[in-house]
Parts: C-alpha cells; structure tokens; sequence
C-alpha cells in the first residue's frame, strides 16, 4: 500500500474528492515543511492525535455546540490524512481494505453499546 510523498500530492493532478482533500493536507504541510522541522516524526503525531482526541472528547462531554464538535473531528481526519502522507501509505486503499475486512464481521453488544471487533468476549 505505497503512498505519495508531500511533493507528490504537491505536484499530483487530483481525480477524485479524495485525492482533492489529500492534496490540500499535502500543500498544508508542505506549506510549514513539516518533513524538514521533524512534523513527520511519528511519536510527535501521536501526541498530536490523544490531544486532538482530548478536545473532541471535552466538546461532546462539554455538550459544546455541534460546530465545535465538527471542528475537532476535521482536526482529527486532517491529523490522520498528515499520518499517512508522512508514512507513504495510501490511505484510500487501506480503508477500503479494511472496510472490506469489517464489513463480515459480526456485532456484538456489550455493557456500553455495540461493538464490531474480531475480539470474542470471554
């Protein structure tokens, strides 16, 4: 699952939603050079996720207004999408795989809700 660089994205002719949305993230970090000032390292955008997590966690807790809420996801996808430009994985195809693998699965309910995991409870 080979992804594209910064650069790549950067010069790239987009041909869906998708590769729009992945350039824009692109142009974002090339815009800041993220590559060059270690925005690439992957601990450091980790931390950067359980913070974005954290605020999206506090505005629905909170019961902040739903625009609030929708900024901190934005936050997040846009953190996830710079995931896997720094990584040069192809995001689109991973999902979709993924998507795939999830979808013959069964759910399960649990104390808190459903949950679709290969995880068996005991």
């Amino acid at each position: 699952m080979q992804g594209m660089s910064v650069d790549d994205w950067v010069s790239h002719e987009p041909t869906s939603e998708w590769e729009v949305m992945m350039k824009k993230v692109a142009e974002f970090h090339h815009k800041h050079d993220f590559a060059g000032k270690n925005g690439h390292d992957m601990g450091y955008r980790i931390a950067l996720t359980v913070e974005e997590l954290g605020e999206l966690s506090a505005a629905i807790t909170k019961g902040k207004p739903i625009e609030e809420c929708a900024e901190e996801m934005a936050d997040i996808l846009i953190l996830l999408m710079g995931h896997s430009i720094a990584m040069k994985i192809d995001l689109k195809a991973a999902f979709e795989k993924k998507y795939h693998r999830i979808m013959q699965r069964k759910a399960l309910t649990g104390r808190l809700g459903v949950r679709v995991t290969e995880y068996q409870s005991e």
